[in-house]
């Protein structure tokens, strides 16, 4: 079992920027952010694949959002820029997928969240 934490939200204006931490317990092979607005499904955000090669990121953040990793922490990175109220959300990290994947259900380990809030 692979716990994870996350760490790193808060509230910004628009325009600036936050970087999310998420510590795993263990082994995660390929990880990813998803984020939930108030009243808003699930969405993805970005994935990477356990050496931090290969990245992946929904067409709302890509440009403004850097995914990363460093495997000899066992922690995985979100820098946000040019943060825009439309980000407002918990920010979930997820782990245990074999493949980076847009899809919730492909991976097997969750975080509880860390929140972000956008200001205008």
């Amino acid at each position: 079992q692979v716990q994870l934490v996350e760490s790193g939200g808060g509230a910004v204006q628009a325009g600036g920027s936050l970087r999310l931490s998420c510590a795993a317990s263990g082994r995660t092979f390929a990880m990813g952010w998803f984020r939930q607005g108030k009243g808003k499904e699930r969405e993805f955000v970005a994935t990477i694949n356990w050496v931090g090669t290969t990245t992946n990121y929904a067409d709302s953040v890509k440009g403004r959002f850097t995914i990363s990793k460093d495997n000899s922490k066992n922690t995985m990175y979100l820098q946000m820029s040019s943060l825009k109220p439309e980000d407002t959300a918990l920010y979930y990290c997820a782990a245990g997928s074999p493949t980076p994947s847009m899809v919730p259900n492909e991976y097997f380990y969750w975080g509880q969240g860390t929140q972000v809030t956008v200001s205008s």
